[in-house]
Parts: C-alpha cells; sequence; structure tokens
C-alpha cells in the first residue's frame, strides 16, 4: 500500500512541467505551484481477481441498470452528454488520452444529479402502485401522463436534503409527476442554488448545520410528516431508495462503455457520498470484471469521508462545518451502499484542496491547449486538478502508470449551477 500523507507538488527537480496561460498576468504559469495533491492512499482491500461479486447484486446489477436505461432514455429531452477528448491537455500531461464526460447539460439541469432523483421519485410511485395490486410496465410510453400515477402522485410528499444538484433533480421529476416537494438545505448551500430548486416548485427549509446534519433533519421531519425521503445517500434502516438513484446514474457510465470502455486505462471520479463513484464502478466491474480500469475516487481535503473510511476499513464519519468550495462534495458522511463497492472495488483514494479548483475551471473555459471551451462547475474538475497535480509528480506518475499509454477518464459531473460564483471565477475574482 502507498500512502503520500501529504504532497505539494512543484518545486525544483521534477521532470514533468505542465503550462497554462493566465490572463490575470503576462507569462506562464506553471502548473505545478497552482495544483497539489493532500492524500494519496491504495486500497489494500481491493478485489482485481474476481468477477463482480455476488454479494454486490443487491446493491446494484445488470438489470437495475438495463431499467433505468430503458426508462430514463425515453424521457423527453433525454440525448448523451457529449464525451470529449481533450488532446491537447493530454500532451501537456505526458499522457495517451484524456476523455471529460460533461454533464453540464444534462436534461436542462446541469448536472448528473438528474438522472438519479427524478428516477427514484418515479420509481417509488411505481413501487406504490404496485403494492396497492395494479399492473405496472416501468417501460410504458408517456408514463408520466398516466392518469393512475398522477392520481396517486397528488397524495404523496417527496423530500430530501441536498447540496443543490440532487435536490433540483428530485424537485424536476416531482414537478414532472405532480408530487408535493419539500427540499432541505443546509446554511452552506447558495442562494442561486436555492433559487434553481424553487423552480421547480419545490418548498425550502433551510437548516442549520452541514449536509449531514440537513439529511438528518429532513429524515426526522419526513417522519413526523408521513413525507417519502429520497436520498442519494444510504445509511441502516434505508437503503432501497438510494439503490433507485444509482441506477439512474448507470445511464452515464453506460454511454461511456458503449463509447469507450475498453480503450480507458483510468477513471478519475469524484466523491461526495459515493453514489456516483459507486455507480460507475459497479458498472465497469459488471462489464469488464478484472480488466475494468484503474479507479480512483477523488475528494476535497476538508471533507474527505471516503478516504477516512479507507484509512479505517470501515463507514468513517468526518465532523466539522466542512467548508469547500466544491459544494457537491462537502459530504461528511459516507453512503453505506456505496462504501460496499468501493471498499471492494476502488483502486485509491485521494484528496486535494480548494486551492486548485478555480485554476481548473479557468483551465477549461479558457482552453490553452486548443481542445474545446467547457463549462465546468467546482465539483466537475477534482478529477482533472488530480491529474494536473500528478503530472508534476514522477512517483505518482509511476505508481498510477500515468504514462504515455494512459487513457483517462475525468467525470465534469456539472456545469455551472451556482451561475454567478461560476463568473467570479472565470473573470478571476476568486483566486
Amino acid at each position: 500500500m502507498y500512502v503520500i500523507p501529504h504532497v505539494q507538488c512543484g518545486g525544483r527537480g521534477y521532470d514533468r512541467h505542465v503550462y497554462i496561460e493566465d490572463g490575470r498576468d503576462e507569462g506562464r504559469k506553471n502548473l505545478s505551484g497552482l495544483f497539489q495533491i493532500t492524500k494519496l492512499l491504495a486500497n489494500a482491500s481491493v478485489n482485481r481477481k474476481e468477477p463482480y461479486p455476488a454479494s454486490l447484486r443487491d446493491v446494484l446489477n445488470e438489470k437495475m441498470a438495463d431499467e433505468a436505461g430503458a426508462v430514463i432514455k425515453s424521457w423527453p429531452g433525454y440525448g448523451e452528454t457529449p464525451l470529449i477528448s481533450l488532446d491537447g491537455l493530454a500532451r501537456a500531461v505526458g499522457v495517451k488520452k484524456v476523455w471529460y464526460k460533461d454533464e453540464s447539460a444534462r436534461f436542462g439541469l446541469r448536472s448528473f444529479k438528474a438522472l438519479g432523483g427524478a428516477y427514484a421519485v418515479l420509481r417509488i410511485l411505481l413501487d406504490m402502485l404496485i403494492a396497492e395490486g395494479e399492473k405496472v410496465d416501468i417501460n410504458e410510453r408517456d408514463i408520466f401522463s398516466s392518469e393512475r400515477l398522477r392520481n396517486l402522485a397528488r397524495t404523496v410528499t417527496v423530500t430530501c436534503a441536498t447540496d443543490g444538484n440532487h435536490g433540483r433533480s428530485v424537485a424536476w421529476g416531482c414537478q414532472m409527476l405532480g408530487c408535493r416537494c419539500v427540499i432541505y438545505l443546509h446554511e452552506g448551500v447558495s442562494m442561486e442554488r436555492q433559487k434553481a430548486i424553487e423552480s421547480f416548485g419545490a418548498e425550502i427549509v433551510r437548516c442549520k448545520g452541514n449536509y449531514d446534519d440537513s439529511v438528518r433533519h429532513a429524515a426526522q421531519d419526513a417522519a413526523t410528516y408521513n413525507r417519502i425521503v429520497v436520498s442519494d445517500t444510504s445509511y441502516p434502516g434505508y437503503t432501497d431508495i438510494p439503490k433507485y438513484v444509482m441506477a439512474g446514474y448507470t445511464v452515464m457510465s453506460g454511454e461511456i462503455i458503449d463509447r469507450i470502455g475498453p480503450e480507458l486505462s483510468h477513471v478519475f471520479v469524484q466523491g461526495g457520498v459515493g453514489g456516483l463513484a459507486a455507480a460507475l464502478l459497479a458498472h465497469f466491474w459488471m462489464a469488464f470484471g478484472n480488466q475494468r480500469p484503474h479507479f480512483l475516487v477523488i475528494e476535497p481535503d476538508k471533507a474527505d469521508c471516503l478516504y477516512q473510511s479507507a484509512l479505517a476499513g470501515a463507514p468513517a464519519v468526518v465532523h466539522g462545518m466542512l467548508d469547500t468550495i466544491m459544494a457537491g462534495l462537502a459530504c461528511g458522511e459516507p453512503s453505506h451502499l456505496a462504501w460496499a463497492i468501493l471498499a471492494q472495488g476502488a483502486d485509491s483514494f485521494a484528496t486535494i484542496p480548494d486551492a486548485g479548483v478555480p485554476d481548473a475551471m479557468r483551465l477549461l473555459a479558457r482552453s490553452p491547449y486548443g481542445d474545446p471551451k467547457i463549462e465546468a462547475g467546482e465539483s466537475a474538475v477534482a478529477g482533472l486538478a488530480f491529474l494536473l497535480a500528478a503530472a508534476s509528480r514522477p512517483e505518482i506518475v509511476r505508481s498510477l502508470g500515468l504514462d504515455q499509454n494512459a487513457e483517462i477518464l475525468v467525470i465534469g459531473s456539472e456545469g455551472a449551477t451556482d451561475p454567478i460564483l461560476y463568473q467570479r471565477i472565470i473573470a478571476g475574482q476568486i483566486a
């Protein structure tokens, strides 16, 4: 197992340098001074010999992924999101390929989360119909206009806690189906993200504390007021609905697998509670077994519950305000279902500081290497920021195999979900 407890990328003696044009000064800046890695850990428990384990099939399996794909691809407005080859950037960091999965336009919600929450709302209502003895076809055309479904929806109140994007997806699903929706926001969620959720008709409850505090508040009120919690995280006693959320995310991984799956050597994916990382990993594991790419999970160093769980060998909680610019990753408690997959299948865990995030966003927006310009939100660039830091650290390049044969996928999980903050960052007002 390799552990790099504190990595400051940069300094003299490194044989690889990456540069970016920065509009704030006339010269070219060495990225090794801009991007850092705080911690890097190899997963000592990773299973690289076996196919996708039977023990995980209750969490996520091919049937669940296929059902989600059939349903979501039938929705109005569905289209594959771009998979962009950043060839200029790949040359700069010395690898064969860098692929960027751009989720900034997913269903107009600007985030991959559109795939999970809305699908879970639909599946809950269908399950309720089945429980009442109704015959249900999840592939029914025009399912959103089904009279029996909409009659049921009018009697249901759905709720969740969110950093922004998941709540937007849940509110969108409730609006399409006619459910009442109550969304809980902790004190760190911006007003711009609140307004985006309210635009879908959701009621907002503000609560003190961090994301995990808002999860508990939503669950307590749901029990009191007979609401249905649609969370993207799972915990003891609450596991069924988060499976639907993760199944929705496999629509994205399926698009990737169909396009470039066999070519990839590495997947760099953001952490959060672990739902996205686990869904992608499980799908790749099912498709490629022990030939799947190296999966590296990246988190903010101020909200590193997955890294800490890997260190502890069990789900671990990170306390405090989790104050990170990567708002969508400000989570202190891992999803237990997601952790079950990551504990066995993720190859490495890493943390990065906030400092390089604005520069990574500006790099994609300005495209100094001649690649397409990309709108990337703060939580979208975790994988890219790690790659740019690693490129100047020969020991990391060697240990992870980031050489001229590497084909790396980074997940652009969101666009400008807070447009005002995004514009300030791109303009250089936030360094």
